[in-house]
């Protein structure tokens, strides 16, 4: 699988558009989800790891998935995540992490996704009865927050009634949409959500 961050990664962390998104998501997170010191926590799409900085502190131990080495690489060599965080390079539709989980954290991947339905089914197959997700990611938008031809991206963004229509689906309960950051660019506003739910006892 190509690594279409690779040449992104290098500088990833200097960009300011990130560190902003990745502020507000991560206190979002830390503001709507009861964290405590034994959660196992995974953080789909983990990147070079903004948000498990931000809730590594909070809980037992994050493992960081992405299908990007690179980023994944940025993301291990900080060593003040070193004793919380570990890296799974893989696709976990087709390759799943043989262990269950208290949260599912992600921000920003979902559009990298094609099958929306079948990655939320696989977030609910890697959670513990009544363990929660907590899910960033671009409402709604007309294609233009990606510059013209990205690769990798499916998806502009999600419409809140169907994400929740498709959660309620895969088996989650207690959907809860709030928006947790509005990305300038260009001179045009495009707002991320945060959504939690829990999974069915």
């Amino acid at each position: 699988m190509a690594d279409l961050f690779k040449d992104k990664s290098r500088d990833w962390d200097a960009n300011e558009r990130v560190i902003l998104l990745s502020q507000a998501v991560g206190s979002s997170i830390v503001e709507h989800v009861p964290l405590n010191d034994t959660m196992t926590v995974m953080d789909f799409g983990a990147g070079t790891g903004l948000i498990s900085s931000r809730v590594a502190p909070r809980v037992k131990k994050i493992i960081a998935v992405d299908v990007s080495e690179s980023m994944l690489g940025n993301l291990a060599a900080k060593p003040e995540l070193k004793e919380k965080v570990s890296t799974a390079c893989q696709d976990i539709l087709t390759a799943p992490i043989n262990e269950k989980f208290d949260l599912i954290m992600s921000a920003m991947a979902m559009h990298h996704v094609e099958d929306t339905p079948g990655l939320l089914e696989t977030f609910a197959r890697h959670l513990k009865p009544g363990a929660m997700i907590a899910l960033a990611d671009l409402d709604s938008e007309n294609g233009s927050f990606h510059p013209p031809g990205t690769e990798g991206v499916f998806h502009y963004g999600f419409d809140r009634n169907e994400l929740q229509a498709m959660l309620e689906h895969a088996g989650f309960e207690c959907v809860y949409f709030c928006t947790a950051h509005t990305v300038r660019k260009e001179e045009k506003d495009f707002t991320v959500f945060l959504v939690t739910a829990r999974k069915k006892q």
